[in-house]
């Protein structure tokens, strides 16, 4: 009798349940409302009536058959009573577990879908969407400082650009070029000041000294413009945006006295991932307006591209160094800063240039 008073009891509260939650819905649903939370509900007490009625019947089958072979009576191990308190307890906190269960909870981290995240560029449902890097890096949440590893003085989280100085010894070269062909480097200011002056034609020709430059993240983050997106400025020869003001910077020194003697410019080229090592994937391209340096990637500029040069027009024939320094004015956090410049021995004949010894220096 005890037992199926009990299921009719539960019977009737999760009726009227389920009873009372359709008529709230449908009072929600006519004064407007969104319905989402309240059909939630009753789905889930719907769930919950089913698997409430799963178990009552399946206890009261389990009981009924245990008398029928105890020939119809029921023994408890101790007292009658305590017994049944147990039984019901054990019951009710069954049920609570089953109404816990279907409660909605928020997604762990690694329950999130692809790009629920808006601050990790690694997550994005697109590789080609140009937004999925929407978020600049100022408005990034940092993470606290931790020990790093890998680098001297480096904080958990940093990129860190080097140079490869034997890429630039290998293909270093001069050449003549007329100024009819520099009129896009001249407005960005790539040219010395000689081939600024009212008195230069167009046939005129500048003396060229070319190298190229490949530029690796070997750090534990990317490397992220240091403007805003908004702030980016459009040049218009080379069809590109330049998102900072200086990441690399030439300088042609004389090898005796250190003094410069090519006026070096500025250059500000669109950063990318041109190619990466084995594991890795490029997740920055100019052409989908998305500008960056990712870890264990390459940002390369070959020889032949403009502004990748110093004019050395004005520079007799000699022994120089040739220095090449990567995020000069630190404008971009980095884990080291010691291995950001590269030095070669250039000997310059008036025609012809040789580079050797090219080093990572400080």
């Amino acid at each position: 009798m005890s037992t199926s008073l009990i299921d009719t009891v539960i019977y009737a509260f999760a009726h009227v349940c389920l009873l009372n939650c359709i008529v709230q819905t449908g009072l929600s649903q006519r004064q407007g409302n969104s319905g989402a939370a309240a059909l939630r509900q009753t789905f889930c007490l719907l769930k919950v009536n089913l698997k409430v009625r799963f178990v009552t019947r399946s206890k009261s089958a389990s009981l009924q058959s245990g008398i029928g072979a105890r020939g119809g009576a029921l023994r408890w191990s101790s007292g009658g009573d305590g017994a049944r308190a147990r039984g019901s307890r054990g019951r009710r906190n069954q049920t609570e577990q089953l109404q816990t269960s279907v409660i909605d909870r928020p997604a762990l981290d690694d329950e999130m879908m692809v790009g629920d995240d808006p601050y990790n560029p690694y997550k994005s449902n697109d590789p080609d969407n140009p937004f999925y890097n929407y978020y600049d890096a100022y408005e990034r949440p940092r993470p606290a400082p931790r020990p790093g590893y890998g680098t001297r003085y480096s904080q958990y989280g940093l990129p860190d650009l080097v140079g490869d100085p034997y890429y630039i010894q290998a293909s270093a070269y001069v050449q003549s070029v007329p100024m009819y062909n520099l009129r896009c480097a001249a407005e960005e200011n790539c040219l010395a000041s000689t081939a600024y002056r009212s008195s230069v034609r167009d046939y005129d020709t500048r003396m060229l000294l070319r190298f190229p430059q490949r530029v690796k993240n070997q750090g534990t983050s990317d490397f992220l413009p240091s403007r805003p997106r908004y702030s980016w400025e459009w040049h218009s020869c080379h069809q590109h945006y330049h998102s900072m003001d200086e990441f690399s910077h030439y300088d042609l020194l004389e090898a005796s006295s250190q003094r410069r003697v090519a006026e070096g410019h500025k250059a500000s080229f669109c950063l990318e991932d041109t190619s990466c090592d084995y594991g890795y994937y490029r997740r920055y391209a100019c052409t989908s307006h998305t500008q960056g340096l990712s870890p264990g990637c390459y940002d390369t500029y070959n020889a032949d591209i403009d502004c990748q040069w110093i004019d050395i027009t004005d520079v007799k024939p000699g022994n120089y160094i040739l220095k090449v320094s990567i995020n000069p004015s630190y404008q971009v956090p980095e884990s080291d800063y010691s291995n950001n410049n590269v030095r070669c021995d250039v000997r310059y004949t008036g025609n012809y240039v040789y580079v050797s010894g090219c080093h990572i220096s400080q």
